[in-house]
């Protein structure tokens, strides 16, 4: 019956508490996904900016969408040539100006933008709006008197009212149409709901659409009941619960302020596009410098990031030998070599590591046999195979190139000492226990080999080692559970197959 040291136990617990904690933490609040191809929805949004300008100075302000409840930026750019650009961090919005000394006839602006779908994302706050009562008068008073009655009959909730409202207003009878003779249908709304003392105001809001091409900002209503805050469209031809929106301005201000020029228009082009999750996360942390708990492989240069992403992969193939070799009983020539070896044969693909492992490792026992006939010294021994296993790497990839064989140039990536220090370790089993115990040690080294491959070039696993560092944790806690394993290893149970067959 296997049996654990008690402290080891807990110390390997404590590994994996720790480690499933930074795991979560990378996934939950760094945003990482746990599968390789999990992608995100990101909205590229450009507003064409058209004025014409006096001759003289020139001064464009563009207000710039906030953060809400559906979208976050994640980039943006301006193309403005000739114009110098600042961004305003006001306290209600963003605004971004662009000026020039001199300036005259037709000017074109560009500010282009990513969102991304973010449907858990906390609304950026809005300034509740002051009540103040519009005055109605004479029939007008009266129309919309009837027009605020007939809406509370429903229901006296802020909510239920404003869709009441748009109701009426989309079948319009008489006291309706009177009161949109000067108005439009979104300021008629909010001077209502302002009447029954319902904070509400006007916002400008982009509605996303795939392939939309100079699409107008649109003018829906905030409503405020308490701490909930709802958007409607007054004129019910969107359900902001089911449409791709983004409120562009939302303080009560104007979307352009132009000085210097005449006749500004705006026009919004968009694309979606479908993009890996991981790419923008690299993005992001480039720009940014992550916190101590946040830190990850993506925040060194990219040249250590491609040599991190074999390094982690070395954990897999230890904790893969450690398992057969403990807990299966399978025997393996040296400790950890059959790592190297996988490691290797990722390099050179499977089939070429395979021939040459074979070719390297048969002539050099060959070559090791004969210099055991000598009775050298153990270094000089050992010095003679690491040189004859570069002459036979060197040989094979001379003889591969003049055939055409390019794989065999891959040969090189071998490690040369692990492969020296193999030949010598099955020489002397050779000498020592026979043919036999070679062949097993051999055979279970490169199936072994093998399997490290199998799992170490799946796409997951590359993509948890190298995105989630926690795992390391969960290895080494596997690991020492296994180091104080003293139990039966599978390929010894054969030993009492006899007591199962009476």
């Amino acid at each position: 019956m296997a049996k654990f040291n008690r402290q080891v136990s807990y110390f390997a617990i404590a590994l994996c508490v720790l480690g499933v904690a930074l795991i979560a933490f990378r996934h939950f609040v760094s945003g990482i996904p746990f599968l390789p191809g999990a992608s995100q929805t990101l909205w590229a949004v450009e507003a064409k900016i058209q004025f014409e300008a006096d001759k003289g100075p020139i001064s464009v302000s563009f207000t710039l969408p906030n953060e809400h409840a559906q979208f976050v930026q994640v980039n943006e750019r301006t193309a403005s040539p000739g114009f110098d650009l600042m961004f305003d961090e006001g306290p209600k919005a963003r605004v971004a100006k662009w000026s020039i000394n001199e300036a005259k006839g037709k000017q074109t602006l560009y500010y282009l933008t990513e969102l991304k779908v973010a449907p858990n994302t906390a609304a950026s706050p809005a300034d509740r709006p002051t009540i103040e009562k519009p005055r109605f008068l004479g029939s007008t008073a009266t129309a919309a008197g009837s027009v605020l009655s007939d809406a509370n009959t429903a229901s006296t909730h802020p909510f239920d009212i404003i869709e009441a409202l748009i109701k009426a207003f989309q079948t319009p009878n008489q006291q309706a149409q009177l009161l949109l003779q000067k108005s439009t249908v979104s300021q008629r709304i909010v001077q209502l709901l302002m009447q029954a003392d319902i904070p509400a105001r006007e916002i400008d809001v982009l509605v996303l659409k795939d392939g939309g091409r100079q699409q107008p900002l649109r003018t829906w209503v905030q409503v405020f009941d308490g701490e909930a805050v709802r958007i409607f469209d007054p004129s019910g031809k969107y359900n902001p619960a089911k449409t791709p929106w983004v409120i562009w301005e939302q303080n009560d201000g104007g979307v352009i302020e132009l000085m210097g020029g005449h006749g500004a228009t705006v026009g919004f082009s968009m694309l979606q596009k479908r993009v890996p999750i991981v790419s923008e996360l690299r993005k992001a942390q480039a720009q940014a410098e992550p916190g101590l708990l946040d830190a990850s492989i993506h925040s060194l240069p990219l040249s250590e990031q491609a040599l991190f992403k074999g390094i982690l992969l070395v954990p897999v193939g230890v904790l893969i030998v450690v398992l057969m070799r403990t807990l299966v009983g399978l025997k393996t020539s040296g400790t950890f070599m059959p790592v190297l070896i996988a490691l290797a044969f990722m390099q050179t693909s499977l089939a070429t590591g395979l021939i040459g492992f074979a070719l390297i490792v048969g002539m050099g026992l060959m070559i090791r046999s004969y210099f055991s006939r000598h009775n050298l010294l153990l270094v000089a021994r050992i010095s003679l195979v690491i040189i004859s296993v570069v002459l036979i790497m060197a040989l094979f990839s001379v003889v591969a190139f003049r055939f055409g064989l390019s794989e065999g140039l891959k040969l090189t990536l071998f490690p040369m000492i692990i492969l020296s220090w193999t030949i010598e370790r099955m020489s002397i089993l050779w000498e020592e226990e026979g043919a036999k115990e070679v062949a097993l040690q051999g055979g279970g080294s490169l199936f072994v080999a093998l399997l490290g491959y199998m799992v170490m070039t799946n796409g997951l696993v590359q993509h948890l080692t190298f995105h989630f560092l926690g795992l390391q944790f969960i290895f080494m806690a596997i690991v020492l559970m296994c180091g104080s394993y003293t139990g039966y290893r599978l390929l010894e149970l054969k030993r009492f197959r006899r007591f199962l067959a009476n």
